[in-house]
């Protein structure tokens, strides 16, 4: 990732007026909290298990004086890196935080107290922070004198920070699935054929998602017919991913792609899982349900591995799987404009067996990568299923 931003004093941001129901921010606040987010996109990929955060500090005539973001896992906030630009400027002034300040010593220092000790007089911040052992910095904040008011522009600032947010909530990583299909739905031809249904700005798109991602996910089936490599490349100061391939019986061979040195991979297999070919491999064993590793076992240990956000590019089976199990959080459909009219979907069996259990998709996004279209959904709350048993695969 670039540095962090230390500008001389600005205020063009170029940013539209806040909604029209946000009736208590104003328009210079909605600016700078926006700045803040585009700011805090800049980590994504890079600060796991940490969330996303930006931050922007104007002084009293509304002019920028400092930004920062969060860039990396064990490094300063972003409130310490807009601090630092800001400098005396800082004194005075309006914070704009995406994220609470955290009020919690860690790797790094409470940036509640370093906002206070800087002199900073009112700090705007959107979302709360849902961690306890982080929380409280609004408290910490108004107890030394400063103004502190949350909740502005809280449904922009957490979108951007959806990941960390979910994984706070649910104990487990973000999921997304990735597919690619032409407009009939088909992933490949009859022949097994998959090479290539979108175009090159596709494949590039993906592999500005993947340096978005803690984690990609693939299964056997990819494994053994794809031999995919699932290294970013074409995105520069990208945080390689970790690389996760689910092979239940190790039959990985050691010349695959994705065992090169390019970036990390866990390979996940059955506890009896015969690894002797396979030494120096970074192995994941977990018990096996009718021959499959249960969605949530899976999703439990990459969490506890510092695991935040997961990126699914594996075949139909592993998809369906991951949907039966409640486990898919956002979808990123490549659409060609093409057609097979045979060869296998882009998912296969996902436990629904009649139309009034189908999963409804909310298209937060549409747009055209070179001849393709991008479609981004995410499932509709009351859609959601809840498993009675994790789902395996």
């Amino acid at each position: 990732m670039a540095n962090h931003a230390a500008h001389a004093p600005h205020d063009a941001f170029g940013e539209p007026e806040p909604d029209a129901h946000v009736d208590a921010i104003t328009g210079a606040d909605a600016r700078a909290m926006r700045r803040a987010v585009e700011l805090a996109a800049r980590g994504l990929g890079s600060t796991s298990p940490n969330p996303v955060v930006g931050c922007v500090i104007t002084d009293a005539a509304g002019t920028v004086v400092g930004e920062g973001w969060h860039e990396r896992a064990g490094g300063p906030h972003a409130e310490v890196h807009a601090l630092r630009a800001a400098g005396e400027a800082a004194r005075g002034a309006t914070a704009y935080v995406t994220l609470e300040p955290c009020n919690h010593t860690g790797r790094t220092g409470p940036c509640a107290q370093a906002l206070v000790e800087a002199g900073v007089t009112r700090v705007v911040y959107a979302v709360p922070d849902p961690n306890p052992q982080a929380s409280g910095g609004a408290a910490t904040l108004r107890a030394a004198g400063v103004k502190a008011e949350g909740g502005f522009l809280e449904a922009e600032a957490a979108a951007g920070n959806a990941a960390w947010l979910t994984s706070v909530r649910l104990g487990r990583p973000y999921v997304t699935w990735k597919y690619a299909a032409t407009l009939d739905g088909r992933s490949a031809a009859a022949d097994g054929s998959s090479r290539w249904i979108t175009g090159p700005e596709s494949r590039a798109d993906v592999h500005r998602l993947r340096a978005e991602a803690d984690a990609v996910l693939v299964g056997g089936g990819t494994l053994r017919t794809d031999d995919p490599h699932l290294a970013v490349r074409g995105v520069e100061g990208a945080t390689q991913p970790l690389r996760v391939a689910l092979d239940t019986r190790a039959a990985l061979l050691p010349a695959a792609r994705i065992l090169d040195d390019a970036a990390p991979t866990l390979l996940v297999v059955g506890e009896d899982a015969d690894t002797r070919h396979l030494p120096g491999v970074d192995l994941l064993r977990l018990p096996l349900h009718d021959g499959r590793i249960a969605v949530h076992d899976l999703l439990g240990r990459l969490y506890a591995r510092g695991v935040r956000s997961v990126f699914l590019e594996g075949g139909p089976t592993l998809a369906g799987a991951f949907l039966e199990a409640g486990a898919v959080d956002r979808v990123v459909g490549y659409l060609a404009p093409a057609l097979l009219g045979s060869g296998p979907a882009a998912l296969a069996d996902a436990g629904i067996t009649n139309i009034a259990r189908a999963v409804r998709l909310d298209i937060t996004e549409a747009v055209r990568v070179g001849t393709d279209l991008r479609i981004t959904a995410v499932p509709v709350p009351e859609a959601v299923p809840t498993p009675t048993a994790p789902k395996e695969h």
